[in-house]
C-alpha cells in the first residue's frame, strides 16, 4: 500500500464511531476505528471515490474533497497539509546533492551570537555558527553524508544526552522527517536515512510506523549542557526565500533569564581563539 493509503488507514484506525457520533454497526467490527464507508459519509463523498483515493487510484483530488476528509478524520493543520502533499507529490528524480548555502547566508550565521544553523530538505546540516558548535558539538567532525539532524538526535550519544526531554525531541524529529519525505517520494538518500535509523533504533522504527507528521515551526527545547548546565531555549525556523529548500534555525532565550546568561557565556567561549599547544624547551647548557 502507498504512503497515502497507509496514512489514511492509520488515521481511520485512530477514531472510533462514537468519537464522531456514529453507531458502532457490526459486532464484532472487522476493522479498528472507522470503516471507509463511514469516512466517506462524514466527508460527503462517494464510497467508491474515497476507496480509490486511499488505494492510490486517483490522480488528483480537489481541495474541497481533501478538506472533507480532513474534517472526517480530525486531522491537524499539519496532517491536512501532509494529506495535500501526498496527493500532489511527484516521485523524486534521482538523488539530489545537498544545496549550497549562499555566502550572504553564511555571513549572517557568523554575525549571530546565538546558536543557529541552516537545514536542508532532509534535515541535513548545511552550515552552522560557532555558537551552535559550542551548544551542541562540532558538526564539522561528522562526515557530510551522516550530518542529518534527525540522525544525530538518534545515533550521536552527545546529542542524545543533551536534551532533557529527548523522547519529545526525537518524536518531533521523526514527524518532521515524514513531512519532508512526502515532498519528494522515492528520494534515495532520504530512503537510506530512514532505512538506517529503522535498523539501528527501535524507537525510531516504532514512531515512524505511527505516521505522525509535524511542520517545522518552532517551540522550546530543554537542554543540559556539560559546561553551563540547564538551558530552556526558544527555537524558531526562518524560511530562506532565496533558497526555498533551506531553513535557518535559531536558538534564543528571554533577555535577563538564566538561560540567556548561559548562552552569553557559551558565545564568549566559542569566540575565543584556540590556545596554541604548550611546548617545553630544554635549557641551553653553557
Amino acid at each position: 500500500m502507498s504512503e497515502l493509503g497507509e496514512f489514511l488507514k492509520a488515521k481511520r484506525a485512530a477514531i472510533s464511531p462514537a468519537d464522531v457520533g456514529l453507531p458502532a454497526i457490526g459486532n464484532p467490527r472487522r476493522v479498528k476505528g472507522l470503516r471507509r464507508e463511514e469516512v466517506a459519509l462524514l466527508a460527503a463523498v462517494s464510497v467508491d471515490h474515497y476507496t480509490r483515493l486511499e488505494q492510490g487510484r486517483v490522480a488528483a483530488a480537489s481541495e474541497n474533497l481533501l478538506a472533507g476528509i480532513a474534517r472526517a478524520l480530525r486531522l491537524t493543520a499539519a496532517e491536512h497539509d501532509y494529506l495535500r502533499i501526498l496527493v500532489q507529490a511527484r516521485p523524486a528524480r534521482g538523488g539530489h546533492s545537498a544545496p549550497e548555502v549562499s555566502p550572504p547566508l553564511r555571513d549572517l550565521l557568523d554575525t549571530l551570537t546565538t546558536p543557529a544553523f541552516v537545514l536542508g530538505p532532509r534535515t541535513d546540516l548545511l552550515a552552522w555558527n560557532a555558537a551552535a558548535t559550542a551548544l551542541f558539538l562540532d558538526f564539522g567532525e561528522i562526515p557530510a553524508e551522516q550530518r542529518a539532524l534527525v540522525r544525530l538526535i538518534f545515533l550521536e550519544p552527545h546529542m542524545r544526552a543533551i536534551f532533557r526531554d529527548w523522547e519529545a525531541v526525537a518524536t518531533e524529529a521523526v514527524d518532521r522527517l515524514r513531512m519532508a519525505a512526502a515532498r519528494t517520494p522515492g528520494d534515495p538518500r532520504l530512503l537510506r536515512l530512514v532505512g538506517e535509523l529503522s535498523v539501528c533504533d527501535t524507537d525510531f522504527r516504532r514512531w515512524w510506523a505511527g505516521h505522525g507528521v509535524r511542520a517545522l515551526a518552532g517551540g522550546r527545547k530543554r537542554l543540559h549542557h556539560p559546561v553551563v548546565g540547564d538551558l530552556d531555549l526558544d527555537w524558531q525556523v526562518l524560511q530562506v526565500l532565496s533558497a526555498t529548500e533551506q531553513s535557518l534555525v535559531t536558538y534564543t532565550a528571554p533577555i535577563g533569564s538564566p538561560s540567556h546568561e548561559a548562552l552569553r557565556i557559551l558565545a564568549s567561549w566559542a569566540a575565543q581563539p584556540p590556545q596554541p599547544a604548550q611546548t617545553i624547551t630544554a635549557p641551553i647548557r653553557p
